[in-house]
């Protein structure tokens, strides 16, 4: 499996390390060569491909491709901070996978600024990011720039390597007391590659890599002409720059705005959907629905991370005191949908998910969480798992819970249906997400409808009786909204 084999082969580190004052001879050179000494910012722009990290269509495949239509990133190295501009499109046609859909154009732009990460909402009045810190702070050190400055201030080692036939430098060093950074010099004083590893709740200590080649001088520096990042062994960001300004102006301020807390992850509101039936809202990542039963309880989705998996248990504990939680339904592998199902794992819940899912689960389960270790790296222990190809009953002879394969989607060939034919409720995860009560539908696309027709498709071909749909990615509503959005009557 790619993901996993990129991620053990880079860990390892062959032969002596050469002491701190050689080390920092090196990236003297390597300052020297780029012009890092008189640098405190640099713009730098261009056009390329940009990728939906954790949305593959099959499990361990490639992250989601889209067109990076522009890309500007201004990272203003004296006071810690960045601000990253992308406008995305898709592809033509588009490829299969995940990611929210979105009409024409997405523009994204993101910042940093010291301990501070927030996001421009659509509005363009500032959203704090504050689960965003981390993963922001760690591009300062991985830049080329960046990484000289920031190899200076540790105490660095170095070590010859042979790779692919060509000898490399690699100097490394720790960032914040906590992350190990290499960066790979060649003969000409240049950075071809800086990797480290970030913490990830399914992945673990995650492999992050920019490859950077095809230098240039601009305005007496040295400037890669391509800069691709990989996350987890897969490109998440690939740009062929164009424009590059160094010491460009770089007055990023903080917003009021930006300071508050973020919504509370382990948040869950409890909404009663059906005798026995209720469906956790978050305000951060997907829902989740629980199902009682006569002896036990089963909870579809484990999203976003333990601290939500602990929060769902610690509320289904109150909502059915004294029943045990026997499985989980995990609709598919999609970051967003599986972040969570370490913990369940580690609680010995049974997992029932589709059949191609397993051997993904079974590797990446057994991954390294050092950097963040979660229960069940503290205390490892094998999955448990049922599994369907198309269809799959539980039943306690009172309530009975179906499962189907959502056939024909370009989602993800593996996406469950969850059905309460009793209670003639459909829960699904990403097909279809209608407005809140009183908005309108959003303008039909082709990649709306798809989803939307393929959906109702699907309802129609498994001839499923149903009155209400509750979304991973939305509320309760009633079937109307769907036919509503498709242009179809009741």
């Amino acid at each position: 499996m790619r993901l996993i084999g990129v991620l053990v082969v880079s860990l390892v580190i062959l032969g002596s390390p050469a002491s701190t004052q050689d080390a920092r001879s090196v990236v003297d050179a390597v300052a020297r060569a780029i012009g890092a000494p008189g640098i405190g910012s640099i713009q730098y722009s261009g056009t390329g491909y940009v990728y939906g990290f954790g949305q593959s269509y099959q499990p361990g495949g490639p992250w989601v491709k889209f067109n990076l239509k522009s890309y500007t990133l201004l990272t203003d190295y004296e006071r810690a901070a960045t601000r990253e501009d992308q406008v995305r499109t898709y592809l033509d046609p588009p490829e299969r996978g995940g990611t929210a859909v979105f009409i024409g154009e997405l523009r994204q732009v993101s910042f940093l600024s010291g301990d501070v990460a927030w996001n421009a909402g659509p509005d363009g009045a500032a959203a704090p990011a504050p689960l965003a810190l981390d993963a922001r702070q760690l591009q300062l050190p991985i830049s080329p720039h960046g990484f000289v400055k920031a190899a200076m201030a540790a105490a660095p080692t170095a070590v010859m390597r042979t790779i692919g036939g060509r000898r490399l430098t690699v100097v490394s060093f720790t960032w914040k007391g906590k992350y190990t950074v290499n960066g790979y010099v060649n003969g000409q004083n240049l950075l071809e590659r800086v990797e480290t590893w970030m913490p990830d709740p399914l992945l673990g200590d995650m492999l992050v890599e920019n490859v950077f080649s095809d230098y240039r001088d601009v305005a007496g520096i040295k400037f890669p002409g391509r800069i691709v990042q990989r996350h987890g062994g897969f490109p998440v960001l690939d740009v062929t720059v164009g424009d590059v300004q160094p010491n460009a102006p770089a007055a990023i301020e903080v917003p009021d705005a930006a300071r508050r807390p973020g919504p509370p992850v382990g948040r869950v509101e409890v909404v009663k959907v059906a005798d026995g039936v209720w469906l956790l809202v978050a305000p951060v990542g997907p829902n989740s629905l629980v199902v009682e039963f006569r002896d036990h309880v089963a909870i579809v989705e484990a999203p976003f991370s333990e601290e939500r998996s602990l929060a769902v248990l610690a509320e289904v504990k109150q909502l059915v005191p004294g029943k045990p939680v026997r499985y989980l339904i995990n609709t598919h592998h999609h970051f967003d949908h599986s972040s969570g199902i370490r913990t369940y794992v580690a609680e010995g819940v049974t997992i029932i998910t589709h059949r191609g899912n397993t051997d993904f689960y079974n590797r990446v389960f057994k991954l390294p969480h050092t950097l963040s270790p979660d229960r069940l790296s503290q205390n490892p222990k094998p999955a448990r798992f049922e599994t369907l190809t198309d269809r799959y009953v539980l039943t306690d002879g009172t309530r009975s819970l179906e499962l189907h394969l959502l056939e024909g989607n370009t989602h993800n060939p593996g996406l469950l249906l969850v059905y309460l034919p009793r209670e003639r409720l459909l829960h699904q995860a990403d097909a279809f997400t209608a407005p809140p009560p009183g908005a309108p539908l959003p303008p039909a696309t082709n990649m709306v409808n798809a989803r939307n027709l393929n959906l109702a498709a699907n309802i129609d071909r498994l001839r499923l009786q149903v009155d209400r749909i509750t979304a991973a990615h939305g509320r309760v509503m009633p079937l109307a909204d769907l036919w509503k959005a498709i242009g179809r009557a009741n």
